[in-house]
């Protein structure tokens, strides 16, 4: 019996399984399960689009709209120009539900060991494969970088990278190391949110395992847990990516204040101060 129970493990799976190809693209489990994220999340805004009226509204509407407000306010507090900031808007607003729903989804009943094709689950969380999350990382940093250059110029964005004469020559060097550290906020973002995810669903099956029948009571308190966690990871994600393209933006903007600009917003602040 104790051998019986000493070999018998949770079932836990770090990685994404196959399940189909189509064309050359193989298909896996996170893969398929965040199309179905997509899907669920683009039917919910249009639905709650159309329920968007001038009086405010309570339930599943009145959640979205705080959401979108609470990003919305987000990325206008980070920029210094808040008409620049308006255009980035739909894209932090899309990615921090898509992460946020992507994470709770994969929290529901049926993802993971409920629903099995072959010997592999045909649910996994999108947000629970290291992949999935690298490419979010990627197209978000990819975004970050396009927007900085589009906003700075290639000549300024690259040369803030060389701070000090190009006589020394520490000068490329660091430069160099400045780049490639800039770069590793796409792996830092990654691994972040995957980890986060990952030990969620380890903690949840271990303790859904231990709990035997009353596996729902024993995994309650850690299930509700993530979904704080969940959220938390969605918003620090969205956040960082926020703060990297407002640095160089706002950077950008003060280099291109004229002395008028200065002058008015010094006489400003001293009426300011002398109020």
């Amino acid at each position: 019996m104790f051998g019986l129970i000493a070999s018998s493990t949770p079932p836990i799976h770090i990685t994404s399984a196959y399940l189909f190809k189509i064309g050359p693209l193989l298909i896996t489990n996170s893969i398929f399960y965040g199309w179905i994220c997509s899907i669920i999340m683009c039917t919910l805004f249009i639905w709650v689009a159309r329920r968007v009226t001038i009086h405010p509204q309570g339930g599943l509407v009145q959640f979205i709209e705080a959401g979108i407000e609470f990003i919305r306010n987000l990325v206008e507090s980070s920029f210094e120009d808040r008409e620049r900031s308006y255009k980035y808007v739909p894209y932090f607003v899309t990615l921090f539900f898509f992460l946020l729903m992507s994470n709770w989804l994969g929290l529901i009943p049926g993802v993971g060991e409920s629903f099995l094709a072959g010997e592999n689950p045909l649910f996994r969380a999108f947000t629970g494969d290291l992949n999935a999350t690298l490419a979010v990382g990627i197209i978000t940093m990819g975004y970050v970088y396009a927007s900085s250059i589009r906003e700075s110029g290639a000549k300024e964005y690259f040369g803030h990278f060389f701070i000090g004469s190009p006589l020394n020559p520490l000068y490329f060097v660091l430069g160099i190391l400045e780049m490639f550290t800039d770069a590793t906020r796409v792996i830092s973002l990654s691994l972040r949110l995957f980890l986060n995810v990952t030990i969620g669903e380890i903690i949840i099956a271990v303790f859904s395992y231990l709990g035997g029948i009353i596996a729902p009571l024993t995994a309650a308190p850690f299930t509700l847990m993530e979904l704080f966690i969940c959220a938390l990871q969605a918003f620090i994600f969205v956040i960082l990516s926020v703060m990297y393209l407002a640095i160089t933006v706002n950077h950008s903007t003060e280099e291109h204040l004229t002395d008028e600009d200065i002058t008015e917003t010094i006489n400003g602040r001293t009426k300011v101060a002398t109020l």
